[in-house]
Protein backbone atom coordinates (compact mmCIF):
# COMPACT_ATOMS: atom_id res chain seq x y z
CA UNK A 1 0.00 0.00 0.00
CA UNK A 2 1.26 3.26 -0.41
CA UNK A 3 2.16 6.03 2.03
CA UNK A 4 -0.78 8.33 2.08
CA UNK A 5 -0.63 12.33 3.51
CA UNK A 6 -3.34 13.28 5.93
CA UNK A 7 -4.07 16.62 6.66
CA UNK A 8 -5.08 17.77 9.92
CA UNK A 9 -8.16 19.10 9.96
CA UNK A 10 -9.84 15.40 9.95
CA UNK A 11 -10.74 13.86 13.01
CA UNK A 12 -11.43 10.16 11.47
CA UNK A 13 -8.19 7.66 10.87
CA UNK A 14 -7.45 4.22 10.59
CA UNK A 15 -5.39 4.28 14.05
CA UNK A 16 -4.98 6.06 16.35
CA UNK A 17 -1.59 6.02 18.71
CA UNK A 18 -1.42 6.91 22.31
CA UNK A 19 2.10 8.31 23.08
CA UNK A 20 5.09 9.08 21.13
CA UNK A 21 7.89 7.00 22.84
CA UNK A 22 9.32 4.61 20.54
CA UNK A 23 6.81 2.07 20.60
CA UNK A 24 3.84 4.54 19.84
CA UNK A 25 6.38 6.44 16.53
CA UNK A 26 7.70 2.74 15.79
CA UNK A 27 4.04 1.76 14.68
CA UNK A 28 2.90 4.67 13.62
CA UNK A 29 5.84 5.31 11.44
CA UNK A 30 5.14 1.43 9.74
CA UNK A 31 1.07 1.63 9.34
CA UNK A 32 1.46 5.17 8.14
CA UNK A 33 4.45 4.07 5.84
CA UNK A 34 2.14 1.47 4.84
CA UNK A 35 -0.85 3.06 4.21
CA UNK A 36 -2.91 3.72 6.77
CA UNK A 37 -4.19 6.76 8.43
CA UNK A 38 -2.77 7.38 11.23
CA UNK A 39 -3.06 10.34 14.07
CA UNK A 40 -0.51 9.82 17.06
CA UNK A 41 -0.76 12.12 20.21
CA UNK A 42 2.08 12.43 22.49
CA UNK A 43 1.34 14.72 25.80
CA UNK A 44 4.57 15.80 26.00
CA UNK A 45 6.97 18.48 23.93
CA UNK A 46 9.99 16.95 22.90
CA UNK A 47 13.09 16.85 22.95
CA UNK A 48 12.25 15.48 26.60
CA UNK A 49 15.05 13.42 29.15
CA UNK A 50 14.21 9.58 29.02
CA UNK A 51 16.03 6.86 30.39
CA UNK A 52 17.18 3.96 28.42
CA UNK A 53 20.04 4.29 26.14
CA UNK A 54 21.80 1.42 24.66
CA UNK A 55 20.25 -0.61 21.94
CA UNK A 56 20.30 -3.81 21.38
CA UNK A 57 21.32 -4.99 18.00
CA UNK A 58 18.05 -7.30 16.73
CA UNK A 59 16.35 -3.20 16.79
CA UNK A 60 18.19 -3.69 13.13
CA UNK A 61 15.56 -5.13 11.42
CA UNK A 62 12.69 -2.65 12.50
CA UNK A 63 15.01 0.21 12.07
CA UNK A 64 15.14 -1.24 8.13
CA UNK A 65 11.35 -1.65 7.53
CA UNK A 66 10.68 1.84 8.82
CA UNK A 67 12.39 3.15 6.64
CA UNK A 68 14.47 4.78 9.89
CA UNK A 69 18.14 2.81 9.45
CA UNK A 70 20.35 5.13 7.72
CA UNK A 71 19.41 7.86 10.05
CA UNK A 72 20.76 6.24 12.75
CA UNK A 73 23.94 5.17 10.56
CA UNK A 74 23.91 9.53 9.91
CA UNK A 75 23.86 9.86 13.22
CA UNK A 76 26.68 10.92 15.65
CA UNK A 77 25.31 8.33 18.45
CA UNK A 78 28.27 6.04 19.67
CA UNK A 79 28.57 2.58 17.80
CA UNK A 80 28.02 -0.42 20.10
CA UNK A 81 29.73 -4.12 19.18
CA UNK A 82 29.40 -5.95 22.90
CA UNK A 83 28.44 -5.69 26.00
CA UNK A 84 30.95 -6.61 28.90
CA UNK A 85 30.55 -8.00 33.13
CA UNK A 86 32.28 -7.56 36.05
CA UNK A 87 31.87 -9.41 39.18
CA UNK A 88 31.41 -7.95 42.91
CA UNK A 89 35.39 -8.50 43.04
CA UNK A 90 36.36 -6.12 40.16
CA UNK A 91 37.10 -9.39 37.93
CA UNK A 92 35.50 -8.00 34.65
CA UNK A 93 34.91 -10.64 32.25
CA UNK A 94 36.24 -10.77 27.97
CA UNK A 95 33.77 -8.83 25.87
CA UNK A 96 30.57 -10.39 24.53
CA UNK A 97 30.72 -9.41 20.99
CA UNK A 98 27.67 -9.60 18.82
CA UNK A 99 29.47 -10.81 15.56
CA UNK A 100 30.41 -13.90 17.18
CA UNK A 101 27.30 -14.96 16.08
CA UNK A 102 25.93 -12.84 13.78
CA UNK A 103 28.24 -11.79 10.74
CA UNK A 104 25.93 -9.31 9.43
CA UNK A 105 26.13 -5.41 9.85
CA UNK A 106 23.17 -5.84 12.43
CA UNK A 107 26.03 -6.89 14.96
CA UNK A 108 26.60 -3.25 15.54
CA UNK A 109 24.40 -1.10 17.17
CA UNK A 110 24.08 2.21 18.76
CA UNK A 111 23.89 3.68 22.37
CA UNK A 112 21.66 6.96 21.82
CA UNK A 113 20.85 10.04 23.81
CA UNK A 114 17.10 9.16 23.94
CA UNK A 115 16.09 12.84 24.18
CA UNK A 116 17.66 13.13 20.90
CA UNK A 117 16.81 9.34 19.57
CA UNK A 118 13.30 9.77 20.69
CA UNK A 119 13.01 12.93 18.97
CA UNK A 120 14.18 11.52 15.93
CA UNK A 121 11.65 8.97 15.74
CA UNK A 122 8.57 10.99 16.61
CA UNK A 123 9.53 13.53 14.08
CA UNK A 124 10.44 10.16 11.78
CA UNK A 125 6.38 9.18 12.28
CA UNK A 126 5.82 12.57 10.85
CA UNK A 127 7.27 12.38 7.95
CA UNK A 128 6.10 9.19 6.87
CA UNK A 129 2.66 10.46 6.85
CA UNK A 130 1.26 10.56 10.28
CA UNK A 131 -0.64 12.87 12.07
CA UNK A 132 1.67 13.97 15.65
CA UNK A 133 0.40 16.29 17.83
CA UNK A 134 2.57 16.83 20.61
CA UNK A 135 2.00 18.72 24.07
CA UNK A 136 -1.20 17.10 23.50
CA UNK A 137 -2.90 14.53 26.03
CA UNK A 138 -5.52 11.97 25.56
CA UNK A 139 -8.28 12.37 28.30
CA UNK A 140 -9.94 8.65 27.94
CA UNK A 141 -10.41 6.05 25.43
CA UNK A 142 -13.97 6.17 24.22
CA UNK A 143 -16.19 2.94 23.88
CA UNK A 144 -19.35 1.57 22.42
CA UNK A 145 -19.74 -1.12 24.61
CA UNK A 146 -17.01 -3.40 25.35
CA UNK A 147 -15.39 -1.77 21.85
CA UNK A 148 -13.12 1.09 21.55
CA UNK A 149 -13.92 3.44 19.02
CA UNK A 150 -12.26 6.47 19.85
CA UNK A 151 -10.44 9.20 22.03
CA UNK A 152 -11.04 12.43 23.87
CA UNK A 153 -8.28 14.65 23.72
CA UNK A 154 -7.58 18.06 25.06
CA UNK A 155 -5.82 20.19 22.21
CA UNK A 156 -3.12 23.09 23.21
CA UNK A 157 -5.89 25.41 23.16
CA UNK A 158 -7.87 23.31 25.85
CA UNK A 159 -10.69 22.48 23.92
CA UNK A 160 -11.75 18.90 24.04
CA UNK A 161 -11.95 17.14 20.70
CA UNK A 162 -13.35 13.45 19.67
CA UNK A 163 -10.95 11.46 17.22
CA UNK A 164 -12.49 8.20 15.43
CA UNK A 165 -11.12 5.12 14.57
CA UNK A 166 -11.19 1.40 13.89
CA UNK A 167 -8.04 0.72 16.29
CA UNK A 168 -6.78 2.62 19.31
CA UNK A 169 -2.74 2.18 20.38
CA UNK A 170 -2.15 1.93 23.39
CA UNK A 171 1.43 2.99 23.85
CA UNK A 172 1.04 5.44 26.94
CA UNK A 173 4.31 3.85 28.87
CA UNK A 174 4.19 3.23 32.58
CA UNK A 175 0.71 5.03 32.81
CA UNK A 176 -0.23 2.33 30.89
CA UNK A 177 -3.92 3.83 30.43
CA UNK A 178 -5.71 0.73 29.32
CA UNK A 179 -4.36 -1.62 31.27
CA UNK A 180 -4.90 0.20 34.54
CA UNK A 181 -8.66 0.80 33.51
CA UNK A 182 -9.25 -2.96 33.28
CA UNK A 183 -7.05 -3.30 36.01
CA UNK A 184 -4.43 -6.42 33.75
CA UNK A 185 -1.37 -5.41 35.79
CA UNK A 186 0.01 -7.87 37.34
CA UNK A 187 3.48 -7.45 38.95
CA UNK A 188 6.64 -9.60 39.04
CA UNK A 189 7.51 -9.04 42.73
CA UNK A 190 11.47 -10.87 42.75
CA UNK A 191 12.21 -7.88 40.54
CA UNK A 192 11.47 -4.38 42.05
CA UNK A 193 14.78 -2.03 42.28
CA UNK A 194 15.24 1.52 42.58
CA UNK A 195 17.55 3.20 40.62
CA UNK A 196 20.35 6.41 41.03
CA UNK A 197 21.79 7.55 37.78
CA UNK A 198 23.70 10.76 36.50
CA UNK A 199 26.27 11.68 33.26
CA UNK A 200 29.78 12.25 33.59
CA UNK A 201 31.88 13.95 31.25
CA UNK A 202 35.55 12.81 30.44
CA UNK A 203 34.93 9.14 32.22
CA UNK A 204 37.31 6.22 30.75
CA UNK A 205 36.98 4.54 27.53
CA UNK A 206 38.82 1.56 26.14
CA UNK A 207 40.38 1.84 22.84
CA UNK A 208 39.01 0.53 19.48
CA UNK A 209 35.82 -1.45 19.33
CA UNK A 210 35.42 -1.82 23.55
CA UNK A 211 35.01 1.98 23.42
CA UNK A 212 31.48 1.80 22.97
CA UNK A 213 30.58 -1.96 25.27
CA UNK A 214 27.87 -1.68 26.99
CA UNK A 215 29.59 -2.72 31.37
CA UNK A 216 27.38 -4.11 33.32
CA UNK A 217 29.45 -3.81 36.66
CA UNK A 218 28.20 -5.41 40.16
CA UNK A 219 27.87 -4.10 43.49
CA UNK A 220 29.15 -5.36 46.67
CA UNK A 221 28.20 -8.75 47.53
CA UNK A 222 25.11 -8.57 49.60
CA UNK A 223 23.76 -5.75 47.75
CA UNK A 224 21.74 -7.18 44.86
CA UNK A 225 22.74 -4.65 42.95
CA UNK A 226 24.91 -3.27 39.75
CA UNK A 227 26.31 -0.93 37.56
CA UNK A 228 25.26 0.64 34.32
CA UNK A 229 28.12 1.99 32.15
CA UNK A 230 27.17 3.32 28.81
CA UNK A 231 29.32 6.00 26.49
CA UNK A 232 27.61 8.08 24.81
CA UNK A 233 28.37 11.12 22.38
CA UNK A 234 30.54 13.82 22.82
CA UNK A 235 32.23 12.35 25.60
CA UNK A 236 28.96 12.09 28.01
CA UNK A 237 28.95 8.50 29.92
CA UNK A 238 25.63 7.47 31.49
CA UNK A 239 26.47 5.67 34.66
CA UNK A 240 23.45 4.43 36.90
CA UNK A 241 23.31 2.07 40.07
CA UNK A 242 20.75 -0.77 40.24
CA UNK A 243 19.87 -1.93 43.90
CA UNK A 244 17.21 -3.17 45.94
CA UNK A 245 15.36 -0.42 47.99
CA UNK A 246 16.39 -2.05 50.90
CA UNK A 247 19.83 -1.69 50.23
CA UNK A 248 20.01 1.55 48.18
CA UNK A 249 17.65 4.27 49.92
CA UNK A 250 16.24 2.85 53.16
CA UNK A 251 17.56 4.40 56.20
CA UNK A 252 20.30 6.38 54.04
CA UNK A 253 18.42 10.18 54.29
CA UNK A 254 17.58 12.58 51.15
CA UNK A 255 21.32 13.33 49.65
CA UNK A 256 20.87 11.44 46.81
CA UNK A 257 23.66 13.04 45.55
CA UNK A 258 25.91 10.78 48.73
CA UNK A 259 24.39 7.74 48.18
CA UNK A 260 25.45 8.09 44.85
CA UNK A 261 29.46 8.78 45.48
CA UNK A 262 29.19 5.99 48.10
CA UNK A 263 28.30 3.50 45.77
CA UNK A 264 30.66 4.94 42.71
CA UNK A 265 33.64 4.71 45.80
CA UNK A 266 32.26 0.95 46.94
CA UNK A 267 32.32 -0.53 43.08
CA UNK A 268 35.87 -0.50 42.01
CA UNK A 269 35.06 -0.95 38.53
CA UNK A 270 32.99 2.22 38.49
CA UNK A 271 35.80 3.85 41.05
CA UNK A 272 38.57 4.38 38.23
CA UNK A 273 36.92 5.23 35.48
CA UNK A 274 35.19 8.22 36.90
CA UNK A 275 37.97 9.15 38.81
CA UNK A 276 39.04 12.03 36.36
CA UNK A 277 35.60 12.60 35.20
CA UNK A 278 33.32 15.19 35.97
CA UNK A 279 29.49 14.64 36.75
CA UNK A 280 27.39 16.93 34.47
CA UNK A 281 24.02 16.50 35.20
CA UNK A 282 21.92 16.05 38.33
CA UNK A 283 21.45 12.83 40.31
CA UNK A 284 17.96 11.20 38.74
CA UNK A 285 16.12 8.47 41.00
CA UNK A 286 13.62 6.03 40.14
CA UNK A 287 11.70 3.11 41.43
CA UNK A 288 11.55 0.46 39.40
CA UNK A 289 9.94 -2.63 39.26
CA UNK A 290 8.86 -5.23 36.49
CA UNK A 291 5.07 -6.37 35.46
CA UNK A 292 3.31 -7.13 32.53
CA UNK A 293 -0.44 -7.03 31.39
CA UNK A 294 -2.73 -9.95 31.41
CA UNK A 295 -3.94 -9.08 27.75
CA UNK A 296 -2.05 -7.40 24.91
CA UNK A 297 -5.50 -6.34 23.45
CA UNK A 298 -8.97 -5.97 23.68
CA UNK A 299 -11.99 -5.27 21.34
CA UNK A 300 -10.62 -2.32 18.86
CA UNK A 301 -7.61 -1.54 20.50
CA UNK A 302 -3.65 -2.93 21.97
CA UNK A 303 -1.49 -2.54 23.96
CA UNK A 304 2.41 -1.95 23.16
CA UNK A 305 5.58 -0.96 25.03
CA UNK A 306 5.74 -0.22 28.63
CA UNK A 307 1.81 -0.01 28.66
CA UNK A 308 1.84 -3.57 27.92
CA UNK A 309 5.45 -4.68 30.25
CA UNK A 310 8.18 -3.35 31.59
CA UNK A 311 11.82 -6.00 32.02
CA UNK A 312 14.30 -5.12 34.16
CA UNK A 313 16.89 -3.24 32.47
CA UNK A 314 19.87 -5.10 33.34
CA UNK A 315 20.31 -6.18 29.48
CA UNK A 316 19.04 -3.30 27.86
CA UNK A 317 15.61 -4.80 26.61
CA UNK A 318 13.20 -1.83 27.05
CA UNK A 319 13.78 -0.50 23.49
CA UNK A 320 13.71 -3.55 21.73
CA UNK A 321 10.02 -5.05 23.02
CA UNK A 322 9.01 -1.80 22.32
CA UNK A 323 10.07 -2.18 18.48
CA UNK A 324 9.15 -5.63 18.39
CA UNK A 325 5.85 -5.42 19.89
CA UNK A 326 5.00 -2.00 17.54
CA UNK A 327 6.09 -4.48 14.42
CA UNK A 328 3.65 -7.09 16.08
CA UNK A 329 0.84 -4.79 16.59
CA UNK A 330 1.15 -2.90 12.90
CA UNK A 331 1.03 -6.55 11.51
CA UNK A 332 -2.11 -7.49 14.00
CA UNK A 333 -3.45 -4.42 12.72
CA UNK A 334 -2.96 -4.37 8.89
CA UNK A 335 -4.94 -8.35 9.11
CA UNK A 336 -7.66 -7.01 11.27
CA UNK A 337 -8.34 -4.47 8.30
CA UNK A 338 -7.56 -7.20 5.73
CA UNK A 339 -10.07 -9.25 7.47
CA UNK A 340 -12.66 -6.26 8.80
CA UNK A 341 -12.46 -8.14 12.35
CA UNK A 342 -11.38 -6.22 15.43
CA UNK A 343 -11.58 -8.25 17.90
CA UNK A 344 -9.55 -8.78 20.63
CA UNK A 345 -8.74 -12.35 19.09
CA UNK A 346 -7.54 -10.81 16.14
CA UNK A 347 -5.35 -8.10 17.47
CA UNK A 348 -3.98 -10.10 20.41
CA UNK A 349 -2.97 -13.26 18.20
CA UNK A 350 0.53 -12.66 18.77
CA UNK A 351 0.43 -12.44 22.68
CA UNK A 352 1.64 -16.06 23.00
CA UNK A 353 4.84 -15.36 21.39
CA UNK A 354 5.50 -12.89 22.34
CA UNK A 355 5.47 -13.36 25.92
CA UNK A 356 7.18 -16.61 25.21
CA UNK A 357 10.21 -13.87 24.27
CA UNK A 358 9.73 -11.57 27.11
CA UNK A 359 9.84 -15.23 29.20
CA UNK A 360 13.34 -16.10 27.41
CA UNK A 361 14.85 -12.33 28.80
CA UNK A 362 13.21 -12.36 31.95
CA UNK A 363 14.97 -15.94 32.86
CA UNK A 364 18.25 -14.47 31.92
CA UNK A 365 17.01 -11.42 34.55
CA UNK A 366 16.42 -13.82 37.38
CA UNK A 367 19.39 -15.58 36.84
CA UNK A 368 21.37 -12.60 37.11
CA UNK A 369 20.21 -11.45 40.44
CA UNK A 370 20.89 -15.44 41.99
CA UNK A 371 23.74 -15.00 44.67
CA UNK A 372 26.82 -16.48 42.86
CA UNK A 373 25.82 -16.59 39.52
CA UNK A 374 28.23 -15.86 36.50
CA UNK A 375 28.15 -16.12 33.22
CA UNK A 376 32.16 -17.17 33.61
CA UNK A 377 31.49 -20.01 35.63
CA UNK A 378 28.63 -20.84 33.76
CA UNK A 379 30.22 -20.92 30.52
CA UNK A 380 33.42 -22.67 32.09
CA UNK A 381 31.51 -25.72 32.46
CA UNK A 382 29.48 -25.38 29.19
CA UNK A 383 32.12 -23.29 26.96
CA UNK A 384 29.04 -24.37 23.77
CA UNK A 385 26.66 -22.01 25.50
CA UNK A 386 28.59 -18.68 24.70
CA UNK A 387 26.55 -17.90 21.49
CA UNK A 388 23.36 -18.50 22.75
CA UNK A 389 24.73 -16.19 25.51
CA UNK A 390 25.65 -14.03 23.03
CA UNK A 391 22.03 -14.22 21.07
CA UNK A 392 20.50 -13.15 24.11
CA UNK A 393 22.21 -9.91 25.01
CA UNK A 394 21.88 -9.46 21.11
CA UNK A 395 18.17 -9.45 21.84
CA UNK A 396 17.06 -12.33 19.60
CA UNK A 397 14.64 -13.83 22.32
CA UNK A 398 12.18 -15.01 19.40
CA UNK A 399 14.86 -17.67 18.13
CA UNK A 400 13.49 -21.20 17.94
CA UNK A 401 15.08 -23.61 20.64
CA UNK A 402 16.61 -20.04 22.26
CA UNK A 403 15.73 -21.74 26.09
CA UNK A 404 17.25 -24.86 25.46
CA UNK A 405 20.07 -22.43 27.39
CA UNK A 406 18.14 -22.60 31.01
CA UNK A 407 18.14 -26.56 31.44
CA UNK A 408 22.06 -26.15 31.67
CA UNK A 409 21.76 -22.43 33.61
CA UNK A 410 19.44 -24.00 36.37
CA UNK A 411 22.65 -25.61 37.81
CA UNK A 412 24.34 -22.15 39.07
CA UNK A 413 20.60 -20.30 39.19
CA UNK A 414 17.00 -20.68 40.01
CA UNK A 415 15.13 -20.03 36.86
CA UNK A 416 12.01 -18.58 37.52
CA UNK A 417 8.14 -20.16 36.34
CA UNK A 418 6.67 -17.94 33.29
CA UNK A 419 4.89 -14.49 34.58
CA UNK A 420 2.36 -15.60 32.09
CA UNK A 421 1.67 -18.73 33.71
CA UNK A 422 -1.02 -16.06 36.02
CA UNK A 423 -2.73 -15.08 32.67
CA UNK A 424 -5.35 -18.13 32.48
CA UNK A 425 -8.22 -16.42 30.95
CA UNK A 426 -6.10 -14.43 28.48
CA UNK A 427 -8.21 -13.69 25.15
CA UNK A 428 -4.68 -14.34 23.17
CA UNK A 429 -2.56 -17.51 23.05
CA UNK A 430 -1.19 -19.83 20.75
CA UNK A 431 -4.37 -21.38 19.97
CA UNK A 432 -6.70 -18.07 19.73
CA UNK A 433 -9.40 -18.61 16.87
CA UNK A 434 -10.93 -15.25 16.19
CA UNK A 435 -14.44 -16.46 16.72
CA UNK A 436 -15.68 -18.89 18.74
CA UNK A 437 -16.28 -22.37 16.87
CA UNK A 438 -15.12 -20.81 14.09
CA UNK A 439 -12.10 -22.56 11.78
CA UNK A 440 -10.50 -19.51 10.25
CA UNK A 441 -6.63 -19.05 11.30
CA UNK A 442 -5.92 -16.28 12.34
CA UNK A 443 -3.20 -14.99 9.40
CA UNK A 444 -0.77 -11.34 10.07
CA UNK A 445 1.85 -11.76 8.26
CA UNK A 446 5.06 -11.46 10.66
CA UNK A 447 8.18 -10.32 9.63
CA UNK A 448 10.42 -10.80 12.53
CA UNK A 449 10.17 -14.00 14.19
CA UNK A 450 10.84 -15.89 11.33
CA UNK A 451 14.12 -17.61 11.16
CA UNK A 452 16.19 -15.15 8.36
CA UNK A 453 19.46 -16.25 6.57
CA UNK A 454 21.33 -13.63 6.80
CA UNK A 455 23.90 -12.31 3.94
CA UNK A 456 27.16 -12.71 5.17
CA UNK A 457 28.32 -9.31 5.16
CA UNK A 458 31.48 -7.91 7.14
CA UNK A 459 31.06 -5.67 10.16
CA UNK A 460 31.59 -2.10 9.22
CA UNK A 461 33.12 -0.40 12.53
Amino acid sequence: MPKILIEKNTSDFDVIVMGGGPAGSTVASILAREGRSVVLFEKEQFPRHHIGESLMTDTYRTFERMGFLEKLKQSPFVRKYSVQFANSMGKESRPFYFFEANHHESAVTWQVTRAVFDQMLIEHAEEQGAVVYQKTAVKQVLFDGQRAGGVEVQMQDGSLQRFNAKVVVDATGQSAMLSNRFGWRIRDTKLKKAVLYSYFKGAHREPDLNGGATLVLRTEAGSGGWFWYIPLEDDITSVGVVADPEYLVKGRGQDLAQIFQDEVQKCESVRRRVASATRVDKIYSILDYSYRSKQCAGDGFILIGDAYGFLDPIYSSGVLLALKMAELAADAIHDAFSNEDFSAGRLGQFQFKLDTGIESMRKLVHAFYCDGFSFSKFLQKYPEQRVNIINLLMGDVFKENIDNIYGPMSEFAEIPPPLCDEFAGSVASHNTKVNEGSEEALSAKYLYYDDRALAAEPVKP
